[in-house]
């Protein structure tokens, strides 16, 4: 510490802007107790709101309004050829932002938190440096960290270029490629694939193991694979990039496997093959905070580290890397460190997939159920036995329930259709609530709805 270098104390310090970080501070200052967050970006919402979810779902409504608008044409309305003005996409989606950004300084100000603008790493257990802010050294009594998660950079394959895309820059919509690459066959890729090809790019994606969006319920995925199959130039599986290098005019790469695809150069490239922590340059071995071998901070069942006082949640703890997991991480902990009763203990974290037609989850999956050897039913209910998906065009839709067959008792559901991840909610209320199939059933769902598929399958398993 520099002599008469000036610290600031803090009751509670929140490393991290994100969904988990903002919820944990305005909770715990909603508490009581005095909170100052620290983060590098000018305004809250972390990666989520600035550079993921939230830009990249405007981007997806966006292209799913156009799949309408060409659907439409079956139907007797025909809009004509769309005519896309980039920079206008490109602002609405900086309005998008903007505005969500101005609600979280709202925020802010309605619970009095403090907020810092820097990169906080820990020079012990009690004090951490700040870099590129007015406050240099923060003093604090408890802290939690809420870091979040980066692209995975592609060892020995990867170069620098601002052709060779990751989710982050991909998100800036610079311009639309002729020819796209999508490298990993995940939900980010195929999220930000689809967009591009609604934008009128030329998509290929190439994913190592035999199939698109690998741990995903087959019946699920494949609506979905068989759409991005027409709309996608390529898509080739156990199939895996071995080197790229820059040439005039894009990317020229070299592919190993049983698919590889037809061209070998491309305008961009994007590489989206999973999410790291951000945890390397916390400096957590100088607070004694243990992380893995993979940088996933440990923890305990109450959020905290291995040090006294200090505590993580959301993506730098590890899977699920979902922000709603994070944010109700970080109700929990605000309220345990209030000394309020307070556990995380979550019957289901639902997944939803926001491609169209979107993939939703929670609970048990029949691989799941399967490797745990419980004895399960399986009804699945196919859309084109929903009035509302036959009128609306869409019937590449599935509904699938899983119950455990002595009780009756909901263990999974998993939808894939339009505005799936609408209707997720209603699935995991069920598997909270500890539903049988007969609760389901018998609940009046609106008529006409894609939600009665799940009555209507739950039907079929009350019989």
């Amino acid at each position: 510490m520099v002599v008469g270098e000036f610290t600031q104390d803090a009751d509670l310090l929140v490393i991290g802007g994100g969904p988990g970080g903002y919820h944990a501070a305005f909770r715990a200052a909603a508490n009581g107790i005095a909170t100052t967050i620290v983060d590098a970006e000018p305004g809250l919402g972390g990666v989520c709101l600035h550079r993921g979810c939230i830009p990249s779902k405007t981007y997806l409504s966006l292209s799913e309004t156009m799949h309408a608008a060409a659907a439409c044409k079956t139907m007797g309305i025909d809009f004509g050829t769309p005519k896309l003005d980039v920079n206008a996409i490109r602002k609405w989606k900086e309005q998008v932002v903007s505005k969500l950004v101005q609600g979280l300084d709202s925020q802010c100000k309605k619970y009095k938190v403090d907020r810092l603008r820097g990169t906080a790493r820990f020079e012990d257990g009690k004090h951490v440096a700040i870099q590129g802010g007015d406050v240099p050294r923060v003093k604090f009594k408890r802290t939690i960290i809420a870091t979040g998660s980066r692209s995975i950079y592609l060892k020995g394959v990867q170069i620098d270029s601002p052709n060779v895309l990751t989710s982050r820059t991909a998100l800036d919509l610079a311009d639309i490629p002729k020819a796209l690459l999508v490298i990993g066959g995940g939900y980010i890729g195929l999220e930000l694939g689809q967009v591009y090809a609604a934008f009128g790019a030329k998509v290929t994606v190439v994913e190592m193991t035999p199939d698109l969006l690998p741990g995903v319920d087959r019946d699920l995925a494949r609506p979905l694979i068989k759409r991005l199959q027409e709309e996608f130039a390529e898509v080739c599986v156990e199939t895996k990039v071995t080197g790229m290098k820059e040439v005039k005019g894009g990317i020229e790469l070299t592919f190993e496997g049983k698919t590889p695809p037809t061209s070998k150069r491309f305008d961009k490239v994007l590489v989206s093959v999973g999410r790291r922590p951000n945890s390397s340059e916390l400096n957590l071995d100088k607070a004694g905070v243990e992380a893995d071998d993979r940088g996933f901070i440990k923890v305990d069942a109450g959020f905290q580290t291995s040090a006294d006082r200090i505590y993580a949640i959301g993506d730098v703890i590890g899977n699920p890397m979902l922000a709603h997991k994070a944010l109700h991480e970080g109700t929990v902990v605000a309220d345990l460190l209030a000394g309020k009763k307070a556990a995380f203990d979550p019957r289901a974290i639902p997944a939803v997939v926001f491609t169209d037609p979107a993939i939703a989850w929670a609970g048990v999956t029949e691989a799941e159920a399967k490797v745990k050897n419980l004895d399960i039913v399986v009804r699945k209910l196919p859309w084109s036995a929903s009035g509302r998906a036959v009128s609306l065009g869409r019937t590449d839709g599935l509904t699938k329930l899983i119950v455990e067959k002595s009780t009756q008792r909901l263990l999974g559901i998993g939808l894939c259709g339009v505005h799936a991840g609408e209707m997720i909610a209603e699935g995991v209320l069920a598997l909270e609530m500890g539903a049988v199939a007969h609760d389901l059933a018998a609940m009046i769902h609106p008529h006409p709805t894609l939600g009665e598929t799940i009555g209507e399958a739950a039907g079929m398993l009350s019989e």
